[in-house]
């Protein structure tokens, strides 16, 4: 490749992601609001939870784990909410979702595109792609790991009746 080349295709990706942030932060207020779910990130929480966790779950048992993401991203500090609505936000826009995540629209991503993506972002060398997988990660596997109900896929027969006590 020359430099040339190069160097242009740097600044048209520039361009690319300049433009992609203004219309982010057209269609998004800037100051922080509480954490709303909307339909873009139902379908990108349907194609994540299957990825992170392994399983395949029945459409209840997914949507509920989708809706208690959604009440765990409600707990967290407004900051951390506007952050992770950023984030939804970025891989919701066709152009940045294809930029950052190389994957299609999410309800036609197979699961190996998206643990290709995830897998992508925890090993990235970039510190904000990596924080942006752990916190993913952590949030699904945590909300979804939240329900008793999800406890026997894994074999964890609950905490001791000591603790419970």
């Amino acid at each position: 490749m020359q430099r040339r080349t190069f160097l242009k295709a740097g600044l048209l990706g520039a361009v690319a992601l300049a433009a992609g942030g203004a219309v982010y932060r057209h269609l998004r207020p800037a100051q922080p609001q509480r954490f709303a779910l909307d339909a873009q990130g139902r379908r990108m929480l349907a194609a994540l939870v299957p990825a992170i966790t392994g399983l395949t779950p029945a459409p209840p048992a997914l949507e509920a784990g989708i809706a208690r993401v959604a009440g765990a991203i409600a707990a967290l500090p407004l900051a951390t909410q506007k952050e992770i609505s950023d984030l939804f936000g970025l891989l919701s826009l066709a152009p940045t979702r294809r930029l950052l995540a190389g994957v299609p629209p999410w309800q036609d991503a197979t699961p190996a595109e998206v643990a290709a993506f995830l897998q992508g972002w925890r090993t990235h060398r970039t510190a904000m792609l990596q924080s942006a997988y752990h916190g993913l990660h952590d949030l699904v596997i945590g909300a979804w790991y939240a329900d008793p109900s999800a406890w026997a896929a894994i074999g964890y027969p609950g905490p001791l009746q000591e603790l419970s006590a």
